[in-house]
Order: C-alpha cells, then structure tokens, then sequence
C-alpha cells in the first residue's frame, strides 16, 4: 500500500511538472533516456587455510530518466540485488522515483529520493561498483527512502540541505510513528578541499542519532578524504553505539586509470555492566588497495585485494582477490 501511494504521489506531480514543461521556452525540447548500471565480480577469498571462489552480480539498475523542462526532472529506478534472506537470490526493489526542480541556487527533491546521510562520501570515493561508502557498508542507513529534500547554495563554495526521510529505507517501507528529519552543511572547493558535517535523528524516548563529518582534498589527480561517524543508539536501542572512520587514497595519473587505497575501522560501544563490545563479531578493520582502468566507454574493470582483520581475536582474519566490473550504457 505504501508503494502505491508513493506512486499515485510520484505520477501527479509527473503530470503537473508536464504540464509546467510545456509553458516553457520554445528553444528546449523534453527529453529522456533509459539507464542501466550492473556491478560484477569474480572474488577469492583466503581465510584459516580455506580458499573460497565466487562470481556475483551485486546489482543491477535499470531504469529511466526524464527532463520536462529546465528545471523539472524525474527518474524511475529498480534495483535488482541479493536480499541475502533465506534461499532467495534476487529481488527487485525500487530504488528511485523521485521529481526534481532546479533553479539557479535552489534544488528540491520529493518521493523514493537518494539519502543524504554519505552522498557526498560516495561521490568523493567513486568506486561504488568496488565498495559501498562507509556508512552504506556497515549499514548506518540505507542509499535511498521515502521523504523530500531541499538544497539551497548559498554562496558558490557554500550550501545546505534540510530533508525529512520515512527512516526505513528502500528496501523496507512498513509504516510506523518515526520520520528521521535530517540536515548537512558542505563547503566544498575551496582551494580544493571539501568538508562537509551531517546529523540527523530518529525517535521518541530513545532517540537514533548519526553525526558524520568529513574533509577531503580533491584535485585533478590526487583525492585524500577522511571521514568519522558515529551512530548513538542503533535501532533505538539504548547504548547501542557504532562509531569508526574511513580514510581512502585515489590517485589519477590519467584519463583511464586510477590508483586507490582505503583503511575503515568499525567499532561498537561496551555496553554497561558488559565487558566485550555489544557486536564485537562484527566489529574490525577492512583494508583494501587496487588499481581501476577503463577499457573501452561504459565498461570500467578493477583488479584488488582486501584484508578484514576482525575485532574479536577468536575469529580468523580473511584476504579477498577481487575483480570488479562496471557495466554503464
């Protein structure tokens, strides 16, 4: 029911931006494209003496983006994933379907519409199709929900955006009594660097809190980006605390290669009276270092190895061979 009310949403403000599209100038004409995004894989994985091969398709988006006018522009996407829930292999969800209006300083999004939580994290990094951004990875919140946003730049270096999010995420969409308001400042290209904080929350007598900052200096040829977030109370659950950092490295030394490294360090909080971490076994440090190179347009190829050393010293650490695949037409 909630999807077919987001729909009904979605499809009469496409039909009142068409109609907004049409009293505009002569010399712009509508216009809209299909899009498709795979991400795929062959990984080994070595860990305590055992060595475990695997190919995955992780995602694939397809989908369709449209612009009425200037400033209107919608886009519809499905996402075709691993649920990784029971014997299921993928399911479909949607992912976006969201109108957009831009004009000048002012930009405002409305309905299944990208989180703001780590996009400018995911855009700095770039290497979506390798690994998620660090709060998508360790599940902070999820890349897309229910809600509306409005951007507004003050200055050319300077901007701020104020959202309201359904605080469930794409994949789940049940109603209950919580939305998660949330708000990021971001001054970005100055002398090349970009910094950027963001918080938002969610619930009543214990309230879920992210707080997430982040500085990064992004030249032509060189990225250097550090990141902390801290997450009180996941789940609303009293004292459940994740926290860490994300420190990655890319360097370009042309059109069609680059060079990455990154280190994240995932902690949880001790709870009261407790002596170990409330989800130490999942708790460790991920590094991770390879080289991208883009063979031909749409396809981008990207060999690496990764090292997970877990928190809890009874858990054997594993080293992954990595081939990713980025498939864009």
């Amino acid at each position: 029911m909630r999807i077919s009310i987001t729909t009904f949403l979605l499809l009469t403000f496409l039909n009142v931006t068409k109609i907004c599209g049409q009293t505009t100038t002569e010399e712009f004409k509508p216009n809209g494209k299909p899009a498709s995004l795979i991400f795929t894989n062959f990984n080994t994985a070595f860990s305590d003496g055992e060595t475990t091969p695997a190919f995955e398709i992780t995602r694939a988006y397809l989908g369709y983006e449209y612009n009425f006018s200037k400033e209107w522009f919608g886009r519809v996407t499905l996402d075709f994933g691993d649920p990784k829930v029971g014997s299921m292999q993928y399911t479909a969800f949607l992912k976006f379907a969201f109108i957009q209006y831009k004009k000048e300083k002012f930009k405002g999004l409305f309905g299944m519409i990208p989180t703001t939580q780590f996009k400018y994290s995911e855009d700095i990094w770039g290497l979506r199709y390798i690994e998620k951004s660090y709060m998508d990875t360790y599940d902070f919140y999820s890349s897309a929900d229910l809600g509306f946003t409005i951007d507004y730049a003050f200055t050319k270096n300077v901007s701020a955006d104020l959202s309201v999010f359904n605080g469930e995420g794409y994949k789940s969409l049940q109603r209950d009594e919580y939305l998660r308001p949330a708000i990021g400042v971001t001054v970005k290209e100055v002398k090349n660097f970009t910094v950027r904080i963001y918080a938002d929350y969610m619930g009543k007598e214990v309230k879920q809190t992210t707080m997430a900052a982040l500085a990064g200096y992004t030249g032509k040829k060189l990225v250097v980006t550090a990141e902390y977030n801290y997450l009180y109370n996941t789940k609303m659950v009293d004292g459940q605390d994740l926290y860490g950092t994300s420190i990655y490295v890319i360097f370009k030394p042309g059109d069609k290669i680059k060079y990455f490294a990154r280190f994240d360090d995932l902690k949880s909080k001790i709870p009261e009276g407790e002596s170990d971490p409330w989800q130490l076994a999942s708790d460790g440090g991920l590094l991770m270092g390879g080289f991208e190179f883009g063979l031909i347009k749409g396809i981008k190829i990207a060999p690496n190895v990764r090292y997970w050393n877990p928190a809890n010293k009874s858990m054997a650490a594993t080293t992954y061979a990595y081939l990713n695949i980025e498939l864009r037409y």
